[in-house]
């Protein structure tokens, strides 16, 4: 079966070559513990395989017998500018890794979507300064998940989309009439229906300490597969660890072997897993 790699090799290795096609993956994490680094690290080495396949060699390695590349990568932030997220993400990688993989990474900004009807004082997230057009629909504008819907819509057939984030979507609830916590649930639901048909590979992160246990499950029940990121205490010292918490296709391989958790690491070179724990 040919499987969509995630672009981290002992993970893409251990499952036989990345998650299967058409899957919807949560990154699930507590802050800090690397769900945000996975997300940054897998369109970048993803990219890398595109833009130069002898960089990707150094970094990756080969790719897994069953491992089959996505045609294209998609980034979408739903509050950064790319100019912002550049800034931010590239701190954390090698230069040559982090700007030759992002020239095969197609950048989607939804800030001003995002903030449009927020209080927020609209120079903060625009360029240009508000037409009388623009105050005159600022409570017309279309929907977030709308947008959302048709860019995924529009690029997410047999390719990677990394959706930054699902904690920002959550979080909008709030303070938005148009989006209710229903409307999450049902957007993941018939985002999973239609990546079967689109036959790609998304991902999107949570933070799961912002929602309740319920709403974290009822997420969990929505997407594919879940990968939680945690910190684990060691004695006197705390270790990022990641756990396959459900994944349909995958889980089953990883239970067959014993494997419970993996202790991951982040370097210059991107996420990478250090170590793997086994049922003892």
């Amino acid at each position: 079966m040919v499987r969509i790699p995630f672009g981290v090799r002992q993970l893409d290795t251990t499952i036989d070559g990345g998650a299967p096609p058409g899957s919807v993956v949560l990154l699930s994490g507590e802050a800090g513990a690397g769900a945000r680094e996975f997300m940054y690290t897998s369109p970048l080495i993803t990219g890398l395989a595109t833009a130069d396949p002898e960089l990707f060699d150094l970094y990756y390695g080969d790719l897994p017998t069953a491992a089959e590349l996505p045609e294209e990568v998609h980034y979408i932030s739903l509050t950064a500018s790319e100019a912002q997220f550049r800034e931010e993400a590239s701190r954390a990688f090698e230069a040559e890794l982090f700007e030759t993989g992002m020239e095969a990474v197609e950048y989607h900004d939804l800030s001003t979507t995002y903030f449009h009807v927020s209080p927020v004082p609209r120079q903060w997230y625009a360029d240009r300064a508000p037409s009388i057009k623009d105050i005159r629909t600022r409570d017309d504008r279309e929907e977030l998940l709308t947008v959302l819907g048709d860019l995924l819509s529009d690029h997410a057939a047999n390719n990677l989309v990394v959706i930054d984030s699902l904690t920002d979507l959550i979080t909008a609830i709030g303070d938005r009439a148009d989006i209710e916590w229903a409307d999450v649930t049902f957007f993941l639901k018939g985002l999973q229906k239609a990546a079967h048909d689109w036959g790609g590979l998304i991902l999107t992160y949570l933070n799961f300490e912002t929602i309740s246990e319920e709403r974290n499950g009822q997420l969990v029940d929505a997407a594919d597969g879940t990968l939680t990121f945690e910190w684990a205490s060691g004695g006197s010292t705390l270790a990022r660890t990641m756990v396959v918490k459900q994944f349909r296709g995958v889980l089953s391989q990883l239970e067959s072997e014993d494997i419970v958790r993996f202790e991951t690491e982040f370097t210059d070179a991107g996420f990478d897993i250090s170590d793997v724990r086994k049922i003892r």
